[in-house]
């Protein structure tokens, strides 16, 4: 299998995508906002399908396009702060309307759409990996220099606040951190399953951890495994890559919780 320089690409990009999305994920699990992977992966089809008309690489579009409506989002959920789910439903519902709409001013772009769609590891070049090296680099160099601030208000954000902790500036960056994550990720395992990877690990891994860093950890040698043992059979087997990855990582899940109960 690693003879391909094709599939060399699919596993150093699988194991970016298995160390950050996870990584994100313990804090979007903890925050209760497990659907913002779905809302952004949704108007990431949107930046593709935009890049595509235009004719510019749809990562770039992507990017764009997470990260205007990750600021919306936090605009909205602003303005509706004792219903914070109705910013996600929003834009979740505005980006797959948006995205429907510009197909339509091209019929070209279907074929290839559908490997973003639910990821394609045949298709990942060079160009995609060294995008997704350098997005994964902002994202833990900000992380490293933060982690205990938003530590304290993935938690409790209010008294983060009064910690003098700038919650409306980092949180403005977290999420669109999140948005950075799904570009990275949509190559993997698609758009339409990003959100799977960043909640399904940390669902498992919260079956067995006692800390807030073991779960983290554990989340990602869950996810990490899911991409290496879901990326091999998708080659052997001829299988769509997200979804093997994603379906082990439910299995991973159940068996999870059938061991805890019978402990």
């Amino acid at each position: 299998m690693l003879e391909y320089a094709f599939m060399q690409r699919a596993l150093i990009g699988g194991l970016l995508v298995s160390i950050i999305a996870p990584f994100m994920g313990t804090f979007i699990v903890v925050r209760r906002m497990s659907l913002i992977g779905d809302s952004l992966s949704h108007v990431a089809l949107s930046g593709i399908v935009l890049a595509a008309l235009f004719g510019i690489e749809p990562i770039y579009g992507a990017v764009v396009i997470t990260v205007i409506a990750a600021y919306f989002i936090f605009f909205l959920r602003e303005n509706y702060a004792s219903y914070e789910e109705i910013s996600l439903a929003i834009i979740m519902s505005s980006g797959i309307a948006l995205a429907s709409v510009l197909m339509g001013f091209s019929k070209n772009i279907r074929g290839n759409f559908l490997s973003y769609l639910f990821g394609s590891i045949t298709g990942i070049s060079n160009q995609d990996i060294y995008i997704m090296i350098v997005l994964s680099f902002i994202i833990f160099a900000f992380w490293g220099v933060n982690y205990y601030k938003l530590f304290h208000m993935a938690f409790d954000e209010e008294s983060a606040k009064a910690m003098g902790i700038k919650t409306d500036k980092l949180g403005k960056i977290f999420i669109i951190l999140i948005a950075l994550c799904v570009v990275v990720s949509m190559r993997i395992v698609g758009v339409l399953l990003i959100s799977s990877m960043m909640v399904i690990p940390v669902a498992a891994a919260m079956q067995y951890s006692l800390s807030f860093k073991q779960t983290i950890l554990t989340s990602i040698v869950i996810a990490v495994f899911s991409v290496i043992g879901g990326i091999t059979l998708s080659f052997y087997f001829d299988l769509a890559s997200g979804g093997t990855i994603v379906l082990i990582s439910v299995v991973i899940l159940v068996a999870s919780i059938m061991l805890k109960g019978r402990r």
